[in-house]
């Protein structure tokens, strides 16, 4: 199809009506209630949403069109041309008014969501504090709360009633409907049926928004009701708590139980989500210092959806256990990494191990010491580790310091824990370590192939829009060795083996060029190295492949069809393709895949690598690794280390430092290494629960003649630190954090942090200066706005067109973006790859084994990874009080065939052993789990699951292997006696 070539034919077309005798204009396809919106018209409305389908229920906005006999609903009607409509008239009217009586006459005497929260009247709160979890709220003055006054206490409705002026009449009251009990089961939500108008808003968000598919409508006539699952109490049923039908509930029905009844607060505050990588931007709902609830905002990554850690994970702030003083080990308290599942259940008391410190005191030392062993024993005895949880700035300044500072270029973050391997595939083969299409532009896709990833736990709202597609008709394809549940939703499933992941994919090359399905104009003019590819794809038939991948020959030759003749094909994946010493090798093949068949550079086409955390992207973006500049500039590159040099004004180490495995290895190196490292600066990191080998990683950190830790909680590579350095949660800061998606999004700090706790930004300052930097970045909030400045020079070449102006005036803007009025692209390399030519490079790979396979001693297979309701290393989450009581203790999931095999039951402790380390951990059933392997989250100290991780790396990403090593699995084992830091006995004991 030929693009548009004239304006009228991408302009959309209009149609002339009438609204109470006013012409007005609305597009082609337009409703009444719409059109009438947007010139200024407020129909009442109940069961409408913005960005819902219409579904006419409520009958609130029915309005009168000429010729008709029956009054129409406005919100299903579409406009067309002559059309008289009146919305005013008596008739119409009256039909309003008598609708909203009848709703109001069966509310209850006591509402859930009083509309006070712009009135300043005195209500009372629904226990005093108002913060209770379980609280009920008490009745509001006499008056009001049903149309009678304002502001009211049933929401949306209450607010229609006094707008229309309505009260219900006594006679309708006597007639009101037997009260249904509230259901207070689940941790986070009430629900309170009595308040309930049936609008549907809730069943739509849960099944045609987030696609959960958990509340329906059941019954007929006066007994039709909301229920859930098969009439299940909430928290009984598969609800998710995505809060998705809180958010769209228009009367309190459903309600967060931290703000029942009154909504006043002293502030709202716009965000962004600082959990996973999807970077939905939220608004922060602030009462006395305190969050009290989030909303989801229209942002592009979200529009408006969270899930449940986004939505009820924000108490994490306010845990008793943050640091608020700096601390300092005591003398002669020697590092105890055996000691760390005994102090982290009490991570508050710190008093036997460390004392408390004054600022300038904390620094001194911190600063001090560093520099001392620098100049001692040369500057790669150094090492900083920054964190992706943080903001661009702080993951900039990080870097500049211990380049400067430090003197090289031993830093780096997580990403060496989750898409290194990605990143490096993709720099080598299309110039960029970014994603091509957004998540979102599943939306424009045929066939979604997801590869490694569980996106409905790891990335709930971008799952969203791949189940959207799928309703819509997209063809998803799930390839992985664990069956999760967006397999629900799958055309296909390629339940492969677990490391058989280039011999899948290599098949489905196979495939393409053995059938004549390639792109081969797109190969010839923006890819090169196709011979070799083909050369070597030869031996890969999926008939030969089979045997070793498990999928049958004629499913992946009839995946590989599916996923060539498609107008889009996008391929998805996560750490389960990167988490591998062939990890590189997984990414190639899937960038070949993408191009021999042409789904690169369009819309519903590309590559993503879905980000695991906040700022994974950004804090890469702004150089947080060891062999690069920010933006990717390789520091062994001459023209970019001489800008660099010249821009910081210090001379830099042009070769690059050691990874984060690395650097562990280092740091228990015989004093003879001239490269051994002896003092470390970790922010917001958590490598003695990240780390593989966590028995190895947690050795090399007690090891350090000085380690200086700055994070917000007792975490456990914090005791072992001599100093402790209390930094703030991201509520507490501003500043930018760049998603999955390519966006540079502005984050406004909501509350003020704790105690003595400062920003990240002010501390990495304050240790340059007293390291000797001359840095000055003037401002509010630490200079964050300088910062920002500094690193857009930096990264000039992606982001000079997103001032710190235009994020506060727009909050999100997608680069690469590189003037004022550059929208940003969404979708790249539609013209040319950014590599030197231009083109594509095709990089042939083969079957390398995992570094350990399974024996007769140790038979069963190792996946980690993450679940829905705990996010890394669990230090936020499970201090969060909803999602430790969802999800308070560690399980490892096993199919049921295995359970049978080795005689156990679900709830069973098991001793699951590596060849490194073992944890004794109950059971779970999972027949999405494999035969011969064992899933296991890695967010619980007390069945660290890296205990058992091999450290085996990647050659070319240097990511460990994660994702595979051989374990035994015996009955028993003492599991722990206490779970997590006791954030939800709180509503266990409610």
């Amino acid at each position: 199809m030929n693009a548009p070539a004239k304006r009228v034919e991408v302009m959309p077309q209009t149609v002339e009506f009438t609204l109470d005798g006013k012409t007005l204009h609305a597009y082609e396809g337009e409703t009444i209630f719409k059109a009438a919106q947007r010139h200024g018209v407020d129909i009442p409305h109940l069961c409408y949403k913005d960005g819902y389908l219409p579904d006419g229920n409520c009958r609130a906005c029915v309005v009168e069109i000429k010729g008709e006999r029956t009054l129409a609903p406005s919100c299903c009607r579409n406009a067309v041309a002559g059309m008289e409509v009146q919305a005013g008239s008596e008739r119409a009217l009256k039909s309003q008014k008598m609708v909203l009586e009848m709703l109001l006459s069966d509310m209850p005497e006591q509402g859930y969501k009083w509309n006070d929260a712009n009135s300043g009247s005195p209500h009372p709160d629904p226990l005093p504090g108002g913060e209770g979890i379980n609280s009920r709220s008490l009745p509001l003055p006499p008056g009001e709360g049903r149309g009678e006054g304002s502001p009211g206490q049933h929401g949306e409705l209450s607010d229609w009633a006094a707008r229309m002026d309505v009260t219900v009449r006594p006679e309708l009251k006597a007639l009101r409907r037997e009260q249904p009990q509230a259901d207070l089961s689940h941790p986070a939500m009430a629900v309170n049926l009595d308040a309930c108008i049936q609008c549907k808003r809730c069943v739509r968000a849960c099944r045609e928004e987030q696609v959960n598919d958990v509340i329906g409508y059941a019954q007929r006539g006066a007994h039709s009701e909301i229920v859930f699952d098969l009439n299940d109490p909430m928290g009984d049923s598969t609800c998710v708590a995505c809060g998705e039908c809180v958010q769209a509930c228009p009367t309190g029905a459903l309600m967060p139980k931290t703000q029942i009844g009154s909504q006043r607060v002293d502030k709202k505050v716009d965000s962004v989500c600082p959990f996973c990588g999807v970077g939905c931007l939220v608004t922060y709902n602030v009462k006395d210092n305190k969050i009290v609830s989030v909303d989801g905002r229209d942002g592009p990554a979200n529009h408006s959806r969270l899930c449940v850690k986004g939505r009820f994970g924000f108490d994490y702030a306010h845990s008793p256990q943050r640091l608020t003083v700096p601390l300092i080990r005591k003398s002669g308290v020697a590092k105890d990494p055996e000691a760390l599942q005994h102090l982290n259940r009490d991570s508050a008391d710190w008093s036997e191990v460390f004392r408390e410190a004054s600022w300038e005191e904390a620094l001194a030392l911190s600063a001090g010491s560093l520099k001392y062993l620098r100049d001692t024993h040369g500057k790669k005895s150094l090492a900083g580790f920054g964190s992706a949880k943080g903001s661009n700035e702080e993951a900039y300044l990080f870097q500049k310091l211990v380049r400067t500072g430090f003197g090289s270029n031993n830093v780096d973050h997580c990403t060496r824990l989750c898409h290194a391997s990605s990143v490096a595939a993709l720099l080598e083969g299309v110039g960029s370590g970014a994603v091509s299409n957004q998540v979102n532009d599943v939306a424009h896709s045929d066939l979604i192939f997801i590869i490694g990833s569980n996106p409905t736990a790891n990335h709930p709202v971008a799952a969203t829009w791949m189940k959207n597609a799928a309703k819509r008709g997209a063809k998803i394809v799930l390839a992985d060795p664990r069956i999760t549940d967006i397999g629900k939703y799958a055309w296909r499933t390629l339940q492969f083996k677990a490391d058989t992941d280039v011999a899948m994919l290599n098949a489905l090359i196979y495939t393409v060029i053995d059938e004549g399905l390639t792109d081969r104009d797109f190969i010839e003019k923006r890819a090169s190295n196709f011979e070799a590819l083909r050369e070597n794809v030869k031996g890969y038939s999926p008939e030969a492949m089979a045997p070793i991948c498990g999928i049958p020959a004629q499913t992946l030759r009839e995946v590989a069809r599916e996923f060539a003749r498609a107008r889009g094909a996008m391929i998805l994946w996560g750490m389960g393709v990167s988490q591998h010493v062939h990890g590189t090798d997984n990414a190639r093949c899937l960038i070949a895949l993408s191009t021999v068949t042409g789904q690169i550079g369009k819309p519903g086409s590309g590559l993503h690598p879905l980000r695991g955390q906040n700022n994974v992207q950004g804090a890469s973006d702004a150089g947080l690794i060891p062999m690069m500049y920010p933006n990717y500039q390789r520091v062994t590159d001459k023209a970019a280390h001489a800008w660099f040099e010249d821009f910081w004004k210090m001379p830099l180490d042009d070769q690059p430092g050691y990874t984060v495995v690395e650097i562990m290895h280092k740091a228990l190196a015989p004093d003879s290494d001239p490269h051994k490292v002896r003092g470390m600066y970790i922010m917001g990191e958590n490598p003695a629960m990240s780390d593989p080998d966590l028995n190895h990683a947690r050795h090399a950190l007690a090891s350090l003649e000085h380690l200086v830790v700055q994070d917000i909680f007792m975490t456990e590579t914090a005791w072992l630190a001599d100093v402790v350095l209390p930094a703030t949660a991201w509520p507490e800061k501003t500043g930018t954090v760049s998603n999955t998606d390519r966006m540079v999004q502005l984050g406004q700090q909501a509350i003020d942090p704790p105690g003595e706790a400062r920003p990240d930004l002010w501390i990495i300052q304050q240790l340059a200066t007293r390291m000797g930097l001359d840095w000055n970045y003037p401002g509010e909030h630490a200079g964050v706005a300088a910062v920002y400045e500094e690193m857009r020079q930096a990264m000039h070449a992606v982001i000079s067109g997103i001032s710190w102006e235009r994020l506060q005036r727009e909050s999100s803007v997608t680069y690469p973006c590189l003037s004022a009025d550059d929208p940003g692209a969404p979708t790249v390399f539609m013209d040319r790859f950014d590599t030197d030519d231009g083109r594509v490079k095709l990089v042939p790979a083969d079957i390398i084994p995992a570094n350990e396979r399974p024996d007769a001693d140790y038979p069963f297979v190792l996946i980690t990874g993450r679940q829905l309701e705990h996010w890394h290393t669990g230090s936020m989450t499970r201090r969060a009080t909803v999602l430790d009581a969802i999800e308070p203790m560690a399980t490892a999931s096993l199919c049921g065939a295995d359970l049978q095999a080795l005689g156990l039951a679900a709830g069973d402790v098991v001793t699951v052993q590596s060849r490194r380390g073992e944890v004794a951990i109950h059971v779970r059933r999972d027949d999405g789990t494999p035969q011969g392997a064992v899933f296991i989250p890695f967010a619980y100290y007390e069945a660290a699951a890296n205990l058992m991780t091999n450290a085996a790396l990647d050659p070319f990403g240097k990511i460990p292997e994660f994702k595979y090593c051989a374990v035994a699995i015996r009955r028993g084992g003492a599991a722990a006696a206490t779970a997590g830091y006791g954030a939800g006995e709180t509503l266990a004991r409610a």
